[in-house]
């Protein structure tokens, strides 16, 4: 039926179906873990539909597991060429760190002129505390098979090769975000790589300078500009998840669980956007 409607009637109107990336990246079940791959599988397979005309990226992230990025910029590529469907990148308060990441999965990438663009690097953070348990009166005790079992132990005094070690696990990592960054903007980089991968962010306004985006622009005016105004938007609707085991799906352990994770996440998540001045 609806295919005589289209013949009757001319062309279906042009479709654009909006993924939201907002929030922190990380793995696991609970809270803490607002974006990442499995939880965005059935909005990316919805989104990615025969007959959608492209995909929009709603994008205020301010970073999180490099690993979790990789694997939903990876899907949404994987998505978009099996599908040959554009994919265009909005990007709101902050792309930075693991969402500027999620941004290079587009074909295209628009921000505000005030947003938060950049920071491609990679960091790891953590504390120590050696003498404090001697203080408490307490004393430490770890036994394990393996020298390196027990690599920066934070009751331990920092030790060289521990901090040398964990700086190449973090070089090979900011050298996978770096390719990245140089395959999905390819001709558009208008800067030293140097300055470019430092860590660094900027203003959309300096980012466009820069090359990292490709131009300043809103949701709803760039789609219309480049589609009509007779657009169908369609919003993706996230999947059940924390909320719902608060309505009292889940046991009681699980519930308990999750408050616990969702008190860690809200540190956690705090200290990333407040990185950006957010």
């Amino acid at each position: 039926m609806f295919k005589r409607l289209k013949r009757l009637f001319g062309k279906s109107r042009p479709s654009v179906n909006v993924i939201r990336l907002e929030g922190t990246i990380a793995s696991g079940r609970g809270p803490s873990a607002q974006l990442n791959a499995k939880g965005l599988e059935q909005q990316l397979k919805k989104a990615f539909k025969k007959g959608t005309t492209a995909v929009a990226l709603a994008i205020n992230c301010p970073g999180g597991s490099p690993v979790q990025s990789a694997l939903i910029a990876s899907r949404i590529r994987q998505l978009a060429d099996e599908n040959k469907i554009p994919v265009i990148a909005f990007c709101e308060d902050v792309a930075a760190s693991g969402g500027y990441w999620l941004a290079c999965a587009a074909d295209e990438i628009y921000a505000d002129e005030n947003s938060i663009i950049g920071s491609i690097g990679v960091i790891a953070g953590s504390f120590g505390a050696p003498k404090a348990l001697a203080k408490l009166g307490l004393e430490r005790r770890v036994y394990t098979a393996g020298n390196s079992k027990s690599t920066n132990d934070p009751f331990k005094p920092e030790n060289p090769k521990d901090v040398a070690k964990l700086k190449s696990l973090l070089s090979e990592i900011h050298g996978s975000f770096k390719a990245m960054v140089r395959a999905r903007r390819a001709g558009k980089l208008k800067a030293k790589e140097q300055d470019l991968f430092d860590g660094s962010f900027w203003t959309g306004r300096k980012a466009l300078s820069l090359g990292l985006i490709d131009a300043i622009g809103h949701r709803d005016t760039v789609l219309k500009a480049k589609f009509g105004d007779k657009l169908d938007v369609n919003e993706m609707s996230p999947g059940k998840g924390f909320g719902a085991r608060l309505l009292g799906l889940g046991s009681r352990h699980a519930l308990a669980t999750d408050f616990a994770e969702a008190a860690i996440a809200a540190v956690e998540g705090r200290a990333l956007w407040q990185r950006f001045g957010l």
